[in-house]
């Protein structure tokens, strides 16, 4: 294993020097939150595949294949769907408002009353994504150093947060290529063709393995509605995601560089369940549970050197979905929470004070992760948890704001708080893995908004004035939500 850990060794010391490099770059706050607004189609379509596709992608993807067989690519499939519709419907839109939160773009839409509260189901969204990112290190690290859980989480956790402190965007966007790079080629270029042959091809897996294995729809049709509802709209409104869209150097890039990536997820989805059905065949029984999959092909079937490459392909999957969501986390936390708290705009100053202010951020909420991942032992459930409080909460009023122009202020806030509450309530009746939480949540968050859009005084017309002309691209980042929609009833 001596070389396998030279090539991990090598690559961590890799993004650390990215990082180091990257502080170079961050002299502003938009440089610092959204690599100044200046990434071209190769870099915005990289770092967007680099973001969606995690380690739940990764290990998680090839362990359903091993568990379902092809329909195992369901999960990876609907998040690639969701980046697909992103690109396609939303993200020109979302580009021009030159915003850097969720929060802040629900400001713009109805008039700076709805930020605070979205911003605090959306800080627990993201702070729960950067667990689960974090608590997968304990499996990667396992398997290379056979270290401890909690050295693990500590190990791979404080190497996320020192590049993504020291340089903010521009470091996770450099150090996002290379892990897309690698995680091409070890995963699609390496693992899949390796995994094939190594099963007898797939005549030979079509022999060896129930039919189920290769029914497209094998995983259940519940199953597959519960992915779409969770997953593709999930991608649709994240912070993680919509700060990826921040980035893009104009709409044009955000659309077709999105859809590169979306095309990307949908072959990665597809490529992990068949690396997961060939494991099926290579290992029918002994594996504690599916998700082992990954690891114990790695080990048995590739050569040395090339080996630690794979590994450091898991490596990249995890870091990239972990640093992502650490930066959004830590943006939420400051421009949506701290200073709203403090009563100043979400969207004061640009300066070297804001760099050290959210970099300062990004270490207490990347410390913050680090402790409750220690804390916390079921990725599935915390994941769970995350996206049912993002998708209940804020998919109808976020969606509502962007389709609907009949949508209020009041309207926005009951729908987060009943579809939030719901959520939160009905996962406590059912069980935290129940399907009936996000259907009802959702359902309740719906009827709420339109009912009580309806019931109230419709959005100031100087304040849908002021929404088109920033979804039109007019008007700039220095203009803050708050000080527009005073702007624009005077």
């Amino acid at each position: 294993m001596a070389v396998d850990y030279v090539v991990i060794v090598a690559y961590l010391a890799g993004m650390l020097a990215m990082g180091w490099w990257g502080m170079r770059r961050a002299k502003s706050k938009s440089d610092f939150l959204v690599a100044g607004r200046r990434l071209g189609p190769a870099m915005y379509s990289g770092t967007m595949a680099a973001i969606v596709l995690g380690g739940a992608s990764t290990i998680g993807g090839v362990g359903l294949g091993y568990q379902y067989g092809l329909s195992g690519a369901w999960m990876v499939f609907t998040i690639g769907l969701g980046i697909l519709a992103l690109s396609l419907f939303f993200s020109a839109r979302i580009a021009r408002l030159k915003v850097y939160t969720v929060s802040e773009m629900l400001d713009l839409r109805y008039g700076g009353r709805a930020g605070l509260i979205s911003g605090i189901v959306m800080w627990a969204y993201t702070l729960m994504l950067a667990v689960t990112s974090t608590i997968a290190y304990a499996t990667i690290f396992d398997v290379l150093f056979d270290v401890p859980r909690t050295l693990a989480i500590v190990i791979g956790g404080t190497i996320v947060v020192a590049y993504s402190t020291l340089g903010g965007m521009w470091s996770i966007t450099i150090t996002d290529m290379v892990q897309f790079v690698v995680k091409t080629i070890g995963v699609l270029i390496i693992l899949l063709p390796v995994a094939v042959v190594k099963a007898g091809g797939f005549s030979e897996m079509k022999e060896a393995l129930p039919t189920s294995y290769f029914d497209p729809l094998g995983i259940g049709g519940e199953t597959i509605f519960t992915y779409v509802l969770i997953y593709t709209f999930g991608m649709l409104i994240g912070q993680d995601i919509w700060q990826r869209v921040f980035t893009a150097r104009n709409d044009k890039v955000a659309r077709w560089g999105g859809t590169v990536s979306g095309v990307y997820c949908l072959a990665y989805a597809i490529g992990g369940a068949v690396i997961g059905t060939a494991a099926k065949v290579m290992y029918p029984t002994g594996l504690g549970t599916a998700d082992e999959a990954f690891a114990r092909i790695v080990k048995d079937e590739l050569p040395v050197g090339v080996r630690g490459l794979v590994l450091a392909a898991a490596l990249a999957a995890v870091m990239s979905t972990s640093s992502g969501a650490l930066i959004a986390c830590a943006t939420v936390a400051n421009n949506d929470i701290w200073k709203r708290l403090r009563g100043l705009p979400a969207d004061s100053g640009d300066g070297h004070d804001e760099v050290r202010g959210n970099r300062l951020f990004i270490l207490v909420m990347g410390a913050a992760t680090i402790v409750t991942a220690i804390a916390l032992n079921n990725v599935v459930e915390a994941l769970t948890v995350a996206y049912n409080l993002l998708v209940g909460g804020l998919l109808v009023p976020i969606l509502g704001g962007l389709l609907w122009k009949r949508g209020t202020a009041e309207g926005a806030l009951a729908s987060i708080a009943v579809g939030g509450l719901a959520v939160v309530g009905l996962m406590w009746h059912y069980g935290i893995l129940a399907n009936e939480a996000v259907y009802y949540g959702l359902a309740a968050s719906l009827v709420t908004y339109v009912v009580v859009s309806l019931a109230t005084k419709a959005t100031d017309a100087a304040v849908l004035a002021n929404w088109r002309d920033r979804l039109a691209g007019r008007g700039g980042e220095s203009e803050t939500p708050e000080a527009a929609s005073v702007a624009v009833s005077q």
